[in-house]
């Protein structure tokens, strides 16, 4: 309701100044605000995944101490089960090893090998070598001689080395945090000195006779911790500048070292296994590893202990990592890790206090007492062995002690030690901060963590420092980005048009100020490519822009309307060789440019605009940057700024995104493909810019894709599109690449496309038959391909949701279809026929990858034939006939729509399409019920089909609920069961038969090419020849009658312009320019000025005056202007016929109703935040009252004159400075002048500079001249198209066959002979006496389908894993939509920035 109560009072505030005070309101437009579920969830995400690695951590530790402590010499275990669990603790330290070895054997084989440096790789084995040597030494051999609390305390000593070196090296940022290292270092040598102390004290005090060699094992156990802390010695050195060349050369063949090292390091724990026990020991006796049925429980305590051990440790360490990922870093690891210690020790006395008094036969008086009669429960079955094991060891400290139990504070002293020693080094771990998505090997030295020592091990790997450019917030942050939006339309509808604006406004909104730092650190400019821009008009043959530019120029105005409540600042008009080009600037100061292509100019369709906007804004504006002197400054400084509300930023000449991009790489260039009715947040371009951002072989990456609109062909696709999302784009991103990124939106690394043999082969001109096919048919899929082949990789997010038009028609669809079918397979045997190739170049594709997707072409392939034999099985189902006559019945329909489709046209084959789909729809419905009756007759749904059905429906209901956002989402699945014939079957039948016609199918609508009103007032229509210019004079009724009111003084409200247009200045390149302008001064009355074409800064505001003397520039700054400038004002532009219809939409601006409105709004936003509330409101009230007095007689939608202007900007100026006189703030002048002159700011025409000029002439020269081929080549390519449609369908209908007759074959020999038997088993697990005979075809392709859907279904699971990761990671650092706090200097100056110079400042008097 409130909301309602606002839009009221701000649409009443509206009618007062206008009869027309409506407006639209887009959805979407409203500013976003974070939501306090999600905050409330990242928070419990947060803590879930702090408490999972503080659990994994404590029951892996804890799991190894009992271990050591049950395969103890001291145990009161037997030989052969101590042996047994000195085993299992083989396993526990092998364990960790064979997952690195398996998982860099995989990425040697099928991702990259790189040959390792020999004498790099010998270094880094050795070191391996020694820590595996430590750590085999100090688990196997030393940990069983001591009891528990000394093996959770000896194992604080490991970061003695990292300690050493943070010394050495002085990596603290600040000076006094080297008191952390130093403090690590004399605390853990504290530790062993205690440690010592205490063994000492517990052999004088005969504890549990201990022996004195336990100082051997003491000595032992601290030289095993000096080569186990080697294990990092990688983390202090990369984060300095020492051995840089090294590490460098190491990540290159890091996969490969792993492999070798992870060998090596299990050979040596299995030496040090053997040497001991079987040569210095002798514990072990090999007969005794056969174990017998009483062994059962000796098995399962072991077995238990080594899996929770292992797997504990290894999802310690993922938590671990996504914790960091999720910027949970101090909550979510830093201090669950550090508590993993007293955490233990606190579980393991609660464990002792509370269940000693329950163990059957102890003695409870003093403690010695107790522990003595411990050595009597060992044979007692009915006493916990672990807990009993536990106590024993306990009982081995000096609490144990006949004489005195003091000592045993200097063990737990030790424990404080150790602890406040490794905590103290790795201090920086809780001020670490990370990117979102943060990469692994970035957060982590090692991919290997150890298992021993899960806590230590994952606190001494984080790395000290990551390195990043510097910004605002930190020294370690990420890397500045610009990103071009670049929006293709063609013959988008006006709703549409509003779902990109408003999309890109969003993203304006969300950026802010382009002069101020973002936190995610990215700039960005729109640019909107509108194909089939213009028209010519029948009766004059002008060339104008159509409807479709109209509606667009319509929808910024409105747009912008919405989300400032005020028309644009600022419209810049120019010509251009293509066509022409419309500049604006968004609310917050970001640039929107509308590119108008005219067919006759350039070449027209999606891939030519894609190659003229990557070669401008990555060839021409990637040049320029590169060669700042190349920059060139414009000579009209009154056009040398562009003003917006929102930000009020310098345009210097329009080159402020080149500036900055100067300082951007290639890598850090961004090009954001969209269509024109793509709808998308914010958020979704920043996701994936993450992706890009964080992967540097990321060549592109796309979103989900949401298809909108309504009825049941759109319901359909929801659910196709879902389908393809949830599970085959999430398996390609998973296993391989993604093989097509979708140009509706989709984001390109500028160095990929501008990477050899991608840009330059996408310009390539189709001639070939099969060329038409995959590259004008499916342009993205081809790029996509093209990235794919040079080793790029593309991924999906699957959180970066946007939506798209959908076709809503059937004839549309199959049309959009049609041209999507050929062209994707045609691309994927493309890549596949390259796979070679490409799996030594893409790192990202596998020979394995390489097979799936000849498996899943395979399957597409056969999708007819499978179809087909669905239909038959329908049919026998429902009408209960023969395998063999089912099968023929099925084949009949599709034989004959392949015939329909030789002999019939296009609509009539999309007709019967329609009719056969409804029929088809009905078969399957039936089919359906009937499959479920089956199952109710047969009392099982344990059947092939049942089992596949059922578990179909399973993993579908999973996979949406998985998807929280979608579920809803497989309401939509039924609609697209029924349709599977239609979708699978008679769809590829038309595409496939249709391939000869590649004309696009959609959007193919003539509205603009209508015939423009005439006017009926024309009273004078001629042309003329002047010298050598040919020229045309139009003469309205009402400039007549204007001249009449001029005559007798009366001023004129409203009067269209007098056209005087050059026709031919195109074709006369070579002839001389005269300045027609003072000759017609001269000669004719005012009203009558001739001109080739409008002027550059023609400001004119009604048709009175919009041909006079250019205006002096509202915008430009308060500096007098000299003779030159004044010259360069005078000189005039020649413009052609659609520049002034364009300009007179933008002229509304000049309104009495929306020049009060923006008025209003230019004072409030220009004295913000400057403590001078009550002077900006007495400003308002004052010079709107001002307005409404000086306007009194014009009415609310009436252009104002241009001498009108100019006295209305001296009434107000004069006005306001009165006023600002009396309130003593003479220092705000300049602030409001300048917003009383953007208020009457009218649109302006523009020149390109001859640089731009010159490039787009070369441009269109070279790669983008309209398409004009002879008859004969037409002749020919349609000969070949249809010459190579007909080698599809004839290879796609053999092989279809083919497995349709081995099918029947099968059918007609009968199942008795030949099938598969499966027994039958109802639901309570009984079996049946009959069985189910499958035939073997049929359950091949059943099985195979099932597995491929497996391995999906578990892609997806991993990815859903990591996307929620992402998007909680992004909840986290999202933009709060608060009032800026900026403060701007009171002389209203500018500063550039510039990275070579400390400052330099631009005033408006250099302006």
């Amino acid at each position: 309701m409130e909301e309602l109560t606002y839009r009221g009072k701000k649409r009443e505030g509206r009618h007062r100044d206008t009869w027309d005070p409506f407006q639209l309101n887009p959805i979407g437009a409203e500013k976003e605000t974070k939501r306090r579920c999600f905050q409330l969830c990242q928070y419990l995400v947060a803590v879930i995944v702090g408490l999972a690695v503080l659990t994994s951590a404590v029951v892996a530790k804890g799991s190894l101490l009992v271990l050591s402590t049950m395969s103890s010499p001291t145990s009161m275990r037997s030989p052969k089960e101590k042996q047994f669990y000195m085993l299992m603790l083989v396993f526990c330290l092998v364990c960790p090893n064979v997952l690195v070895f398996l998982k860099s054997l995989w990425r040697c084989a099928f991702k990259s090998f790189v040959h390792p440096n020999m004498k790099t790789m010998s270094f880094i084995c050795a070191i391996e070598c020694l820590v595996s040597l430590g750590t085999s030494v100090l688990v196997l051999v030393v940990m069983p001689q001591f009891d528990v609390l000394t093996n959770l305390f000896i194992s604080g000593g490991v970061c003695i080395v990292t300690a050493i070196l943070q010394i050495v090296y002085k990596l603290q940022r600040d000076t006094w945090k080297i008191l952390f290292p130093i403090c690590s270092l004399i605390l853990t040598v504290a530790g062993y000195c205690l440690l010592g102390v205490d063994y000492y004290v517990r052999v004088s005090s005969y504890v549990d006779r201990q022996s004195p060699n336990c100082y051997i094992y003491i000595g032992i156990g601290i030289f095993s911790s000096l080569l186990i802390s080697l294990c990092w010695w990688e983390n202090p050195l990369q984060a300095t500048n020492r051995m840089q060349g090294k590490l460098s050369e190491l990540e290159g063949f890091r996969d490969f070292v792993f492999v070798i090292s992870s060998i090596l390091r299990i050979i040596v724990i299995g030496a040090v296994y053997l040497f001991y026990h079987v040569l210095i020991e002798k514990s072990i006796t090999w007969s005794d590893f056969n174990l017998h049925n009483d062994d059962w429980e000796l098995l399962q305590i072991g077995l238990v202990l080594f899996f929770l051990q292992a797997f504990c440790s290894a999802a310690c360490h993922w938590f671990g990592v996504v914790a960091c990922k999720i910027h949970a870093v101090r909550m979510g690891f830093a201090l669950p890790v550090c508590c993993t210690g007293p955490a233990v020790l606190l579980l393991g006395l609660i464990l002792f206090l509370t269940q000693a008094q329950e163990l059957n036969g102890a003695q409870h008086g003093n403690i010695t007492e107790f522990c003595e009669s411990l050595a009597y429960l060992s044979t007692k079955n009915t006493t916990p062995v672990v807990l009993l094991e536990i106590t024993r060891s306990i009982c081995r400290t000096s609490l144990n002690s006949y004489y005195m139990q003091w000592p045993f504070s200097m063990l737990a002293l030790e424990g404080v030690c150790m602890w406040s020693g490794f905590v103290t080094c790795t201090y920086y771990v809780w001020k670490i901060k990370v990117q979102r998505i943060e990469r692994t090997s970035q957060l982590f030295v090692r991919r290997l963590y150890e298992s021993a020592f899960i806590d230590l091990s994952l606190l001494l790997n984080t790395k000290m420092k990551v390195p990043r450019a510097k910004n605002q917030d930190s020294q370690d942050d990420i890397q500045n980005c610009v990103i071009y939006l670049c929006a293709t339309m063609w013959h988008e509808t006006y709703d549409e048009m509003l779902k990109i604006l408003t999309s890109m406004f969003r993203l304006d909104r969300y950026r802010g100020d382009p002069k101020e730092e973002h936190k995610d650190c990215f700039n960005f400019e729109c640019h909107i490519y509108v194909d089939d821009a213009f028209m010519t008009e029948k009766d004059t043959e002008k060339r104008l822009v159509n409807s479709y530019v109209t509606d667009l120029i319509h929808v910024v105005i409105e747009v912008y309307r919405v989300f400032t409540n005020k028309e644009p600042d600022e419209v810049s008009i120019s010509e251009t060789p293509y066509g022409g080009r419309l500049m604006f600037i968004m609310p917050e100061g970001n640039m929107l440019y509308v590119h108008l292509k005219d067919k006759e100019c350039i070449r027209n369709k999606k891939r030519w605009s894609q190659i003229m906007y990557m070669y401008y804004l990555l060839g021409w504006k990637g040049y320029i940057v590169k060669n700042p002197q190349k920059i060139t400054r414009q000579n009209n400084p009154g056009r040398d700024s562009m003003i917006s509300m929102y930000g009020e930023i310098y345009r210097l000449p329009q080159y402020d995104n080149d500036y900055k991009r100067r300082f951007i790489s290639d890598d850090n260039t961004y090009i954001l493909a969209l269509d024109g009715d793509t709808d998308f947040q914010p958020k979704a371009v920043i996701l994936l810019v993450d992706r890009l951002r964080m992967y540097q072989n990321v060549g592109a990456a796309c979103g989900r894709i949401h298809p909108t609109g309504m009825g049941p062909m759109v319901w359909y696709q929801k659910f196709e599109y879902a389908v393809g999302h949830w599970l085959q784009k999430t398996a390609e991103h998973v296993f391989g690449s993604v093989l097509c990124s979708p140009g509706c939106f989709s984001l390109f690394r500028g160095s990929a496309l501008m990477d050899d043999n991608v840009l330059k082969r996408y310009t390539t001109t189709a001639t070939r038959a099969s060329e038409y096919v995959q590259y004008d048919q499916g342009e993205d899929r081809w790029l996509c391909t093209l990235l794919l082949q040079q080793g790029w990789r593309v991924e999906y997010n699957a959180a970066s949701d946007a939506y798209t038009n959908s076709p809503e028609e059937f004839k549309e669809f199959y049309n959009q279809r049609r041209r999507w079918g050929p062209s994707t397979l045609a691309n994927t045997l493309d890549l596949l026929h390259s796979g070679a190739e490409t799996v030594k170049r893409n790192s990202s594709i596998s020979r394995l990858y390489i097979f799936y997707q000849m498996f899943t072409v395979g399957s597409s392939i056969l999708g007819p034939a499978s179809v087909t034999l669905m239909i038959a099985g329908a049919f026998q189902f429902v009408f209960k006939l023969s395998g063999t006559l089912s099968i023929v019945i099925a084949s009949i329909p599709p034989v004959f729509y392949i015939i329909i489709c030789f002999m019939a046209k296009p609509n009539a084959q999309i007709t019967i399409a329609a009719i056969m789909s409804v029929l088809y729809a009905f078969l399957m419905t039936a089919s359906l019920f009937s499959i479920i009756g089956d199952m109710v007759i047969q009392g099982t749904f344990l059947t092939p089909t049942g089992l596949f059905l059922v578990s179909m429906a399973i993993m579908y209901a999973v996979t949406a609920i998985l998807h929280p956002e979608e579920w809803g989402m497989i309401i939509y699945g039924l609609m697209y069961f029924i349709c599977i014939p239609s979708g699978y079957l008679l769809l590829t039948i038309y595409s496939l038969v249709n391939m000869h016609i590649v004309s696009w199918g959609t959007r193919e609508s003539n509205k603009g090419e209508g015939e423009v009103k005439k006017n009926q007032n024309l009273l004078c229509d001629k042309n003329c020849r002047l010298c050598c210019w040919d020229m045309k004079i139009q003469v309205t009724q009402e400039t007549e009658h204007l001249m009449l009111r001029q005559i007798t003084g009366q001023t004129a409200e409203q009067a269209p312009p007098l056209l005087i247009t050059n026709q031919a200045a195109a074709e006369m390149k070579h002839q001389a320019k005269v300045d027609l302008t003072k000759a017609v001064k001269a000669e004719e009355p005012p009203t009558y000025k001739l001109s080739e074409k409008a002027e550059k800064g023609n400001d004119a505001a009604s048709s009175s005056s919009d041909n006079s003397v250019k205006k002096r520039s509202i915008s430009q700054s308060l500096s007098d202007e000299d003779d030159d400038s004044m010259n360069a004002d005078l000189e005039e532009l020649p413009v052609k016929d659609w520049v002034q219809p364009v300009k007179e939409e933008f002229l509304k601006k000049l309104t009495y109703a929306n020049m009060k409105r923006n008025l209003q709004e230019q004072i409030r936003y220009t004295l913000r935040n400057k403590n001078e509330d009550d002077v900006c409101e007495e400003l308002v009230l004052m010079l709107t009252d001002t307005l409404n007095q000086e306007l009194s007689g014009v009415g609310p939608e009436d252009v104002l004159s241009e001498s009108q202007l100019e006295e209305l900007e001296y009434t107000l100026e004069e006005h306001a400075r009165r006023i600002l006189k009396t309130s003593h703030v003479e220092k705000l002048h300049k602030r409001v002048t300048s917003a009383i002159k953007k208020t009457l700011t009218a649109p302006q025409v523009e020149k390109l500079d001859e640089g731009e000029q010159d490039f787009w002439n070369k441009l269109l020269e070279r790669y983008l001249t309209p398409i004009k081929d002879s008859k004969a080549h037409l002749e020919e390519v349609t000969r070949e198209l249809k010459s190579l449609r007909n080698k599809a369908v004839f290879l796609y209908f053999i092989i279809n066959v083919l497995w349709v007759v081995a099918t029947f074959f099968l059918q007609a020999i009968g199942n008795d002979v030949i099938s598969i038997k499966i027994p039958k088993y109802f639901p309570n697990g009984t079996e049946s006496p009959d069985v189910l005979k499958v035939e073997p075809l049929s359950l091949m392709f059943l099985l195979s389908f099932a597995i491929l859907l497996f391995i999906q279904f578990l892609a997806m699971l991993y990815h859903r894993v990591y996307t929620l990761i992402h998007v909680v990671s992004y909840r986290s650092t999202e933009k709060d939509y608060k009032q800026r706090d900026d403060v701007e200097d009171d002389d209203y100056e500018l500063t550039l920035d510039n990275h070579s110079a400390n400052g330099l400042v631009i005033t408006s008097d250099d302006l």
